[in-house]
């Protein structure tokens, strides 16, 4: 029988939550593993014979009494977890979790509980090796906030896209050094808008730039070529977490997940058969459910043992905000010309057992504000084009400015339930394009009228190439209100042009009003308004 550890070890932690993120972000937690500062730490000989924590670790899913806090080993080993409320860890407390097998690909997950509301919350992750019950990996530290049960301010960040289109981890400029502008905001989580990996793109050691500069990636077999097998989309997140920046990010700032089409393969849908002579297997049923299998063992996301590939949840973050995460991938129709007259499983976009939860979490809802997370924008027109030249579409658009028509049906449906019944304050946040922009709503400039304005809020890439600007369908009225993309005929810009992009949400504790900022790779502000909350 496994018996735990009697005392909880020690160790010396941050004096504050900006130091605990300097930490991080010094090493990515490398310091605790007895790493130096390099963006690919080696063990040090100490740590050699014993287990070894090598990709940081993770929150998320953070509620008012708990999270998930997460990480990797290296070895069959049992996770064991010390938090404390203080950040002298007077008042620790013990989880012993679940062992870490190769089944998961040494990840393993705790669930904290039990937590008090709106407080800091210091954690430090260990290992116990199995094969002798002596071995005792170093510790790794982290910090989350779990959601207050009162009215205070609330700061997030959201983006998404990560080692797209070639572009992967660049040792010359330090990596991927956008995380460590967004950990510097201090925010209580961030929101991944999908496309976490991109396991259909490789990397190659060097890059040729049209200016005649060269590019120059890290490269792991994994990353050599697209992923097929289980093993090679695991492989994709250990390269992400390679990078220091991001696993500095991890260890502060927790994270709320969802998935879009690269964890797969670009563009797909559930019934699909590739003609890709990249692919041995050409079975998106199977390629995708090796592609959620390693997304679920990878994001510190709370699994639900009835629903075991489910990603839409809402997280409850205190009377001001509600996050609904959704899915718009495992569950819609195939990528068509999008101009049905009815609804159908071929219109479907969400489906409708997700839009038939959604309609009655918002209505359920007494937060003031309702973000929709979701992992492709809605009125932006995004092509699926075919090999043999012919038009379908990826996302809800159809491109043709009139009636609700195709999947358009679905979003219709749910904008008038959401008028019908009162619900307010929504805010759609998103990334998928490649460019960052602001969207208004406008029934009035709207071929189909029966909704409630709304704004939607598009930032990324993290660290892929920048494309866009895509057209604007004209169904639902969506006015431009910013934009940033590039230039006429430029496509498919590296970090270094630094038109990568997040976006930063600050919600007033006393007033309410909610203030989005669009911003860069540098932190600078792009384009900022006051949303104030209906009443």
């Amino acid at each position: 029988m496994y018996r735990p550890l009697s005392k909880p070890s020690q160790m010396l932690l941050p004096r504050s939550r900006r130091q605990v993120l300097r930490a991080g972000l010094l090493g990515g937690g490398a310091a605790a593993l007895g790493f130096g500062g390099s963006l690919f730490p080696k063990p040090s000989l100490a740590a050699l014979d014993r287990p070894v924590i090598g990709h940081g670790v993770q929150s998320g899913d953070i509620g008012a009494d708990g999270g998930v806090v997460w990480a990797r080993v290296d070895r069959p080993a049992r996770m064991i977890v010390d938090y404390a409320t203080t950040e002298s860890f007077k008042d620790t407390r013990r989880l012993v979790g679940p062992a870490a097998l190769d089944v998961t690909d040494f990840t393993a997950r705790a669930v904290l509980q039990g937590l008090p509301a709106g407080q800091d919350v210091f954690y430090r992750v260990q290992f116990e090796d199995l094969s002798d019950l002596k071995s005792l990996s170093e510790p790794v530290s982290g910090r989350f906030r779990t959601a207050p049960a009162g009215k205070r301010d609330i700061t997030f960040v959201w983006s998404g896209d990560v080692v797209g289109q070639g572009w992967g981890i660049n040792p010359e400029i330090g990596g991927m050094t956008i995380w460590k502008e967004m950990a510097s905001l201090n925010p209580d989580f961030f929101i991944h808008s999908g496309d976490s990996i991109y396991a259909d793109g490789i990397v190659t050691p060097k890059v040729t730039l049209p200016n005649g500069k060269v590019w120059t990636n890290i490269v792991t077999e994994e990353k050599s070529k697209v992923a097929e097998t289980l093993a090679e989309y695991r492989g994709n997140y250990r390269y992400n977490l390679m990078d220091e920046n991001l696993r500095g990010f991890n260890a502060g700032v927790p994270i709320l997940a969802q998935w879009d089409d690269h964890e797969t393969r670009n563009n797909w849908y559930p019934q699909q058969i590739l003609d890709d002579d990249r692919y041995k297997i050409k079975s998106l049923a199977l390629l995708s459910a090796h592609a959620s299998r390693a997304w679920h063992e990878y994001m510190p996301i709370r699994l639900d043992a009835n629903r075991p590939e489910q990603v839409y949840r809402v997280i409850h973050y205190g009377p001001s905000l509600d996050v609904f995460m959704l899915d718009q991938r495992s569950y819609r129709g195939d990528n068509s010309k999008d101009l049905q007259d009815k609804p159908g499983a071929d219109t479907a976009f969400m489906g409708p057992q997700q839009i038939r939860w959604l309609k009655q979490a918002l209505l359920a809802s007494n937060a003031t504000w309702k973000v929709l997370a979701s992992d492709m924008p809605l009125g932006v027109v995004v092509p699926d084009k075919q090999k043999d030249g012919t038009l379908n579409f990826e996302a809800i658009a159809n491109q043709d400015d009139g009636p609700a028509k195709g999947r358009e049906l679905e979003l219709a449906d749910l904008l008038r339930f959401i008028k019908q019944n009162g619900i307010v304050n929504t805010v759609w946040l998103t990334a998928d394009v490649h460019y960052t922009a602001a969207h208004y709503y406008n029934p009035d400039k709207a071929k189909f009228q029966d909704f409630a304005p709304f704004w939607e809020f598009v930032s990324g890439p993290l660290n892929a190439g920048t494309y866009g600007p895509n057209k604007l369908d004209g169904t639902f009225g969506p006015e431009l209100k910013f934009i940033k993309a590039p230039a006429a005929g430029q496509e498919n810009l590296s970090p270094l042009d630094e038109m990568q992009f997040f976006g930063h949400v600050k919600i007033d504790g006393a007033t309410e009003v909610m203030t989005v900022t669009l911003k860069d790779l540098k932190n600078r502000d792009l384009y900022q308004i006051d949303l104030t909350p209906a009443v």
